[in-house]
This record gives C-alpha cells, sequence and structure tokens, in this order.
C-alpha cells in the first residue's frame, strides 16, 4: 500500500520556524503531485505550496516570503516554515497523485497530518 508520513511539526511561539517533511513509500509507480496542504479548525483544506515540472513554486499568498516549498528526490518533500504566525496554526498534510502502475491512472493520497501550533 502506498504511505505519506509527514513529520516535524510541533509547538512553536510566533517568529519561530519549523521544518516539515513528507516521505512517500509502498508500490508507487509514479507521482504526478507532491504538494503541502493545511487544514486549520473550522477552515477548508487549502494548498499551501507546490512546485511544477519547470521546477517553479507556487505558494498562497499568505505564506509568501515565510515559506519554503524543496524536494530532494522523487519521494520526499519538505516545508521550511519561518516568521511563523499564530494564524499558521494548523494540521499540515502532504497530498500526493500517485499511480500505482503503469496504467497511468492517478489517485489521491494524503498523510496523517503533522500538528503546527503557533502561539503568541
Amino acid at each position: 500500500q502506498v504511505r505519506l508520513v509527514e513529520s516535524g511539526g510541533g509547538l512553536v511561539q510566533a517568529g519561530g520556524s519549523l521544518r516539515l517533511s513528507c516521505a512517500a513509500s509502498g508500490s508507487i509507480f509514479s507521482i504526478n503531485h507532491m504538494d503541502w496542504y493545511r487544514q486549520a479548525p473550522g477552515k477548508q483544506r487549502e494548498l499551501v505550496a507546490t512546485i511544477t515540472s519547470g521546477g517553479s513554486v507556487n505558494y498562497a499568498d499568505s505564506v509568501k516570503g515565510r515559506f519554503t516549498y524543496s524536494r530532494d528526490n522523487a519521494k520526499s518533500v519538505y516545508l521550511q516554515m519561518n516568521s511563523l504566525k499564530p494564524e499558521d496554526t494548523a494540521v499540515y498534510y502532504c497530498g500526493a497523485s500517485i499511480a500505482t502502475s503503469s496504467s497511468d491512472i492517478f489517485a489521491p493520497y494524503w498523510g496523517q497530518g503533522t500538528q503546527v501550533t503557533v502561539s503568541s
């Protein structure tokens, strides 16, 4: 089975930093997208950062200039979060579109999430 595991969350004070990691494993043939999302209490899940095939990164306006997405191999992505604000408090998820065979049929997968709490 496909598994996505996030790590790196925690409790920090405003202005602090955290680095989140996501690793994919299992019966993976191809990964089309491997992105970061977050969901705050009472809010919709939102896309935080994604990288294009050309290597450029798209960020939510709320995190531009503070968060940095990176990927060092086909199955691992990272999110460096600096200058954290209380409004960044959320469960952060790694989301991926993954094909498990050469049929090129992709399906969405989600990790369990990692809690990020930023105190004032």
